[in-house]
This record gives structure tokens, C-alpha cells and sequence, in this order.
């Protein structure tokens, strides 16, 4: 009974329901592992017994993080303080206006108020403006509560902050003092102005008759200029750019990555860099270009999968030679810029690089002294290998201005939301992230999914997740700065697992995942960062909320404007017997989409060719008969409800028309959103991904390919029939313009 008491004050489940009617208990030793990664010795009973005293006597004024959210009322740790206190709201420096840079200019009155230097908010609580008597705060709605812009208020005492991250401090009567980080967070992140249709693709599978072996920011920018003036897309979703662990082979899934804050400067176009064609060794530059001519050909027509590796090789003797070339003054001036405003996350991430170039990739077997990024070894370090931070902070720079071209080629093409950029759960035990915040992360700890009816014996991803407790303490600065690293060039961000905001499932070292369990965030706190970084930037968020969803967390992310992802095979009506959902009944908020890049292709669905995949890799549970006949029997399901929607005049039997209707049919649904996957538009059946295998099948290495599995280069797929008669369906009739306040600030 203590370890539940103690494991619930610090947001351990101690059992989990992965279905209504069936509770599972978490094994004890379980429990007491989470609890040493969030540094809580549960040891032994006495143990327990020290620590709940510890935890249960501890008594705090305010949590270390605060939540306001604009136009509701206050949350039940300010609006419950006894009368007569005096809270007084310090703006951070590092939040006012001014210092935001590349960021839009809050509203007059709220800047005003930021900007004054140093200008403290104080106004005694339960006191009204101008009057000297006390009063009791007003009680506050539960801090989950849906906003009601016309009965939400504040007590009288209140002058709401502009948006931001503050500070507060509060003094009570009987002189009892606290301070605490304060969030003051829109209601709602920004939302699509209209209803628009977009690609969604694997970057690196996207090759064209110019890349280095794999697709690049060149591509990606020439893929949203053409969709959107050809076909009036509105968006193009990518798979996660963060940068990757190096070494050979490198891991290719982009789900694993070094740092989630900067992007893999592999993905750089190098020709684009005006530098390029100032370097003098002109002869090297060919030979590279030369050998990247020929990765492509290897891939393109000799049936070689993606080797991100040889592009990184190539790229990175090309990048050595194109970071010699000087800077102009107009070009320095915006490297310092980027490296002023980048700071101390970019001298870390660079000088992990570096490090990584010296003693592997893998800092836990880096000497002693370097295993910790504020030694006085490590400053050493840093000073003797300058060169090659430099050239780290130059390439992450270059990544970054590419980043943002994209975005402004699909802007200027008439894109109402343009890259869609995609956040994964988490990193790389061994990568930079970890190494310069090991104090976040959750020692012996990997992120992971319970068993399910999909994989019984559930997963491990092998991710460290954050602390949350460390998060809460330091104001969420680790979580604001990689939101806004990622907000800065993109038109929407898509956040994987988007259920990781609430809750996830930690597996200790060693342990099955079976033996895992939830251990709660502060979603209050991560939503309302979220809400306010896309506020700032003017960017859509989407929440990938596939898989076992805690009740009550879709209606949460609703309520603050994250749309969702459904998927149209998943979508049924459960609750009425299990039949295909009609279009009408889907959701509103939500991008719509056949597939993604974890599933078949909508070709492979259609035909069943998914599951004779699998069976050739042994991954079935049952005979393939079974398997056939179930997944045929699912298919023609979909197809009888598109023929009674008279979305298939050309009756079955035709692969492609099945294709267009099943695209009709997701734009007759109300997703704000619909999503077509990239190679869909020309028939390749191949899926990107293969949950359950590993070497047993090429994921994440294969370019877009034909019916035939031949590979096709951007140029082909945009010249494909077969593409533009599926484009027909989506393309815009005539202008759609979102409601009156709907459109992004």
C-alpha cells in the first residue's frame, strides 16, 4: 500500500487497463525501478515509509510550473491563495518581444507591457484595481475544463501577462514566499485557414536527377513549388529531418535520431550553397558529384537500396571543401546571428559532433572526463577541436537557411500551410541530446507500448524518456526549445505519439516490456508550451493519436486545437457493430489519410499484397488463408460502402479507380486536412516501414517506386498519369475560406 501511495505522488501507475473491462497490475519491481530514474530510493520498506514522509510533509505555496491559459480562469494554485497576498509577474528577458527573433510582433498592448525593462506585475491578491479592501479569490474551474470564452474570468486582482514564459512570485500574509515559472498560453494553437489536401513523404525516398544518392531540401523545396502551383496543395509532409547518430551503418530510422533540435545537414542540397560555386577546387567538387551521380544510378536502376551512409560521405567531402570558401559580410552577419540566437543547445550539439569524430559515437565510452559536457576536460576539448565545432555550427546553419527555403517555396506557391515538419517521440540513448542533458532523462529507462491486441508482447523503442519532474523544474526549457528550434521553418509540426504528452510507457533496462508501466507528465504544462511556441510562429500542430488512447486525451488536444490523424482502414464504427464509419460521421479536426509510412501502401491494402509480404517473412500468427480471407473480407467492406457512395463508377477490378475512390471518399469526410501518400500517386507497394523486423526488411532505405517496383525520380512522378488523374479528385473547385477567426495569426 505505501509503494502505490508513493508511486502515485510521483505519477507511477501501479496497474494499467489496456481495455475497459481488464486491469493489469505493474510487477512491484517495476515500480521501484521508475522510481530510482526519477530519484526516489523505494527499496525496501523502509525505504518507502522515509520517502512518503518525505513527499506527504513537503508542502509548497506553488508547483515549480504554472499554467494560465488566456480568456479562462485561473488554475486552483492562484486562484486558491489566501487573500491579501501579493503576486507580482516578472517577464523573463529572454521572452519579451524583442529578443524573439525571426518571430512575429505580439499585440501592441501585450509588447508594451513585455518590453518595459524589468517591469514587475504586482497587485495584492483578492483586491480589486484601485481599492483597498480584501476579498476571497473566486474558486477556479478544473484546470481540464473546456474554455467558455463568455463565463470565464479571473479574480479581479488578476492582470493577465502577455504570452509567454514568466516569472511569478508570490508573498502570502503570514509571509510565506514562492516562486514559480509561469506559462501564459493562448487557448488554442493556430488553426488550418481552410480545408487544403497535401503529400505526405519519406524525404530521403524522394529522389531527383539531381540528388546525391537519396532526397534532399532541393527536392523537397521543387516538390511544394509544384504541388502548390500545379495542384493547389496546401501542405507536404516530411518524416522527422532531426539529426541521426553517425557511425557505420548508421541507423536509418529517422525515429531514432542524435538531437530532435537540429536537423541532419545530410538532407542539404550542396549545390545550393552560395558558397558553392566559390570553391576553388573545382576538380574534387566534380569527382564528388561524379561518385553521388552514381549512388543515384545505383538506386534509380541497379536495385541498391538507399545508402544514407556513402551520401553522408560525399556530402560531408564536399561540405569540407564549401565551408572554406569566406563569407560575405551580409552572410557572416546571419551566421551570427543564427549562432546568438541558437546559443549554448548549438555549442553543445556541435561539439558532441566533433567529440563523436574523435571517440565514436557512443559518448558513455567517450573518456571519463568528457562524459560530461560542463568539465573542465570538455572545456579543454571544445577549445582544441574549435575548427570542427565551427564547421558543425556552419553545417547546422546551412540546414537551417534550406529549412526555411523550403518553406518559403511553398509559401510563395500559394501553400496555405507548406512543410509540415515531423516531431518524433524521442532519441538516441547515445546521441547528442542525452549527452548534453543527461540531468532530463530518465536513467536505465526506455520509452515503449504495452501489449495490445496488435503485438502481445508489447514494444520497446529504445528511447530514454524525459523526467518529468526535471521538465516541471526547470520551467520546460528543454521542451520550449526544441518546439521552437523546430516551429521556426514550418507550416505545421506533426508530433508522433502525440500521446507522450500525457503519459508514456517507461521499460526498465533489462526488463520485457511487458514489465513496464505509465508514468504521468504535466499535460497541462506540456500542451500549453505547445500551444504557445505554434502561436508564436503561426504554425498548424497535428497529433499522430493512432494506437491505445487514454480517455480523455483526444477531447484535451481538441479542446486546444491539435488536430488529430485518422486513418481510413481504422475508422469504424465500434460502437454500431464494426462497419466501415460513413464519411459525415468522421471528425472534423483531424488530417484524413489511407495510409502512412508504418503501413501498406493503399495499392498493397487493396490487393492483399501486404499480407503475402509478411507471410514471406514469416511475421504471421495464423496461416495465410486466414489472413487472406480476414484482410479480403475488410477490403471488400470499404469497397461495397464506396460503391454505395457511388465514389467507384467503374466498378472492381480496377486497382487505380479504387485508389481515386478511396481519395474521394476522404474528401468527402470534414477533415481539415487530407493526406495522400506520395508513392500511392503512383502505385508502389512497398511500405517505407515494417513494424516487427529489423534486417529481415530494407525500412527506411527505399526510394518511391512503380506497381513494378521500379524506382521513379521526382521528375517521373510528377509527369505520371497515373498521379495526376488521382490529383483530379483533390483538386480545389474554387477558393474555400476558413471561418471568421480561424485564420493563422
Amino acid at each position: 500500500m505505501g509503494l502505490s501511495r508513493l508511486a502515485a505522488l510521483h505519477g507511477v501507475a501501479t496497474s494499467y487497463s489496456p481495455s475497459p473491462d481488464v486491469t493489469v497490475s505493474v510487477p512491484d519491481d517495476t515500480v521501484i525501478a521508475v522510481l530510482a530514474a526519477l530519484g526516489v530510493d523505494a527499496g525496501t520498506p523502509a525505504d518507502v515509509r522515509k520517502c512518503l514522509v518525505a513527499a506527504e510533509s513537503r508542502s509548497r505555496l506553488l508547483p515549480p510550473t504554472v499554467v494560465v491559459w488566456a480568456g479562462e480562469p485561473l488554475p486552483p494554485a492562484l486562484a486558491g491563495l489566501p487573500p491579501g497576498s501579493t503576486v507580482t509577474v516578472e517577464p523573463e528577458p529572454a521572452e519579451t518581444p524583442g529578443h524573439l527573433a525571426g518571430r512575429p510582433p505580439a499585440p501592441l498592448s501585450m509588447r508594451s507591457r513585455a518590453a518595459a525593462p524589468a517591469a514587475p506585475v504586482t497587485r495584492p491578491s483578492g483586491t480589486a484595481p484601485g481599492s483597498g479592501t480584501s476579498a476571497s479569490a473566486a474558486p477556479a474551474a478544473s484546470p481540464l475544463a473546456a474554455p467558455d470564452t463568455a463565463t470565464a474570468s479571473a479574480p479581479a486582482w488578476w492582470i493577465p501577462p502577455p504570452h509567454g514564459v514568466h516569472r511569478i512570485h508570490v508573498r502570502t500574509p503570514d509571509h510565506r514566499r514562492a516562486t514559480a515559472v509561469l506559462i501564459a498560453a493562448p487557448a488554442r494553437v493556430p488553426q488550418p485557414p481552410e480545408r487544403s489536401h497535401g503529400f505526405l513523404v519519406q524525404l530521403y525516398s524522394l529522389l531527383s536527377a539531381r540528388s546525391w544518392g537519396m532526397g534532399d531540401l532541393g527536392d523537397l523545396a521543387d516538390l511544394a513549388g509544384w504541388a502548390g502551383r500545379t495542384l493547389g496543395s496546401g501542405f507536404v509532409q516530411v518524416n522527422p529531418l532531426h539529426a541521426a547518430v553517425p557511425g557505420r551503418p548508421t541507423d536509418p530510422s529517422p525515429y531514432r535520431p542524435s538531437s530532435r533540435r537540429f536537423p541532419d545537414p545530410v538532407h542539404l542540397h550542396v549545390e545550393s550553397i552560395p558558397e558553392y560555386g566559390h570553391v576553388r577546387d573545382r576538380a574534387t567538387l566534380d569527382d564528388l558529384r561524379q561518385d553521388a551521380a552514381a549512388l543515384s544510378e545505383a538506386v534509380l536502376n541497379k536495385g541498391a537500396l538507399i545508402d544514407r551512409d556513402a551520401v553522408w560521405e560525399l556530402k560531408r567531402q564536399a561540405l569540407e571543401l564549401v565551408v572554406e570558401v569566406p563569407l560575405t559580410p551580409g552572410r557572416r552577419a546571419a551566421y551570427c546571428d543564427f549562432l546568438a540566437e541558437q546559443g549554448q543547445a548549438l555549442e553543445d550539439h556541435a561539439l558532441w559532433c566533433a567529440l563523436a569524430e574523435v571517440h565514436g559515437p557512443d559518448w558513455h565510452t567517450w573518456p571519463e572526463a568528457l562524459r560530461d559536457p560542463r568539465s573542465p576536460g570538455t572545456a579543454r576539448a571544445r577549445a582544441e577541436l574549435l575548427d570542427r565545432v565551427d564547421f558543425h555550427c556552419r553545417l547546422a546553419w546551412l540546414t537551417a537557411t534550406q529549412l526555411a527555403a523550403a518553406q518559403w517555396s511553398a509559401e510563395d506557391a500559394g501553400m496555405s500551410i507548406g512543410i509540415v515538419h515531423d516531431l518524433a517521440v524521442g532519441v538516441h540513448p547515445a546521441g547528442a541530446d542525452t549527452w548534453a542533458q543527461q540531468d532530463a532523462f530518465a536513467p536505465s529507462m526506455s520509452v515503449g507500448a504495452p501489449p495490445d491486441a496488435f503485438n502481445a508482447r508489447g514494444q520497446d523503442w529504445g528511447l530514454p524518456p524525459w523526467r518529468p519532474d526535471v521538465l516541471a523544474a526547470t520551467g520546460y526549457a528543454a521542451y520550449r526549445g526544441l518546439l521552437r528550434g523546430l516551429l521556426a521553418r514550418a507550416g505545421a509540426l506533426r508530433i508522433d505519439h502525440v500521446m507522450g504528452l500525457f503519459r508514456l510507457w517507461w521499460v526498465p533496462e533489462g526488463r520485457p516490456p511487458t514489465d513496464g508501466t505509465y508514468v504521468t507528465y504535466d499535460a497541462e504544462a506540456m500542451l500549453a508550451v505547445l500551444a504557445l511556441e505554434a502561436h508564436r510562429a503561426g504554425a498548424v500542430v497535428v497529433g499522430e493519436d493512432l494506437g491505445t488512447v487514454e480517455p480523455g486525451v483526444r477531447e484535451a488536444l481538441a479542446r486546444r486545437g491539435v488536430l488529430g490523424t485518422s486513418v481510413l482502414w481504422f475508422e469504424r464504427d465500434w460502437e454500431g457493430g464494426g462497419r466501415p464509419l460513413a464519411p459525415e460521421k468522421w471528425r472534423r479536426d483531424c488530417l484524413a489519410t489511407a495510409t502512412t509510412h508504418d503501413l501498406p501502401s493503399t495499392a498493397a491494402r487493396l490487393t492483399g499484397d501486404h499480407v503475402t509480404l509478411r507471410h514471406r517473412l514469416g511475421l504471421l500468427t495464423r496461416s495465410l488463408e486466414e489472413e487472406l480471407t480476414e484482410d479480403a473480407t475488410d477490403t471488400a467492406e470499404w469497397l461495397a460502402l464506396l460503391a454505395r457512395l457511388r465514389m467507384l463508377p467503374e466498378g472492381d477490378g480496377d486497382e487505380e479507380a479504387a485508389v481515386r475512390a478511396v481519395h474521394r471518399f476522404l474528401l468527402r469526410t470534414p477533415a481539415r486536412m487530407t493526406g495522400v501518400w506520395l508513392p500511392d500517386t503512383v502505385g508502389d507497394r512497398r511500405p517505407q516501414n515494417l513494424p516487427g523486423t529489423w534486417d529481415q526488411y530494407p525500412n527506411w532505405r527505399l526510394p518511391i517506386a512503380d506497381p513494378e517496383g521500379h524506382p521513379v525520380t521526382l521528375e517521373e512522378i510528377t509527369a505520371s498519369p497515373r498521379l495526376h488523374a488521382l490529383m483530379e479528385v483533390l483538386r480545389p473547385r474554387k477558393p474555400h475560406t476558413a471561418p471568421p477567426g480561424e485564420r493563422r495569426p
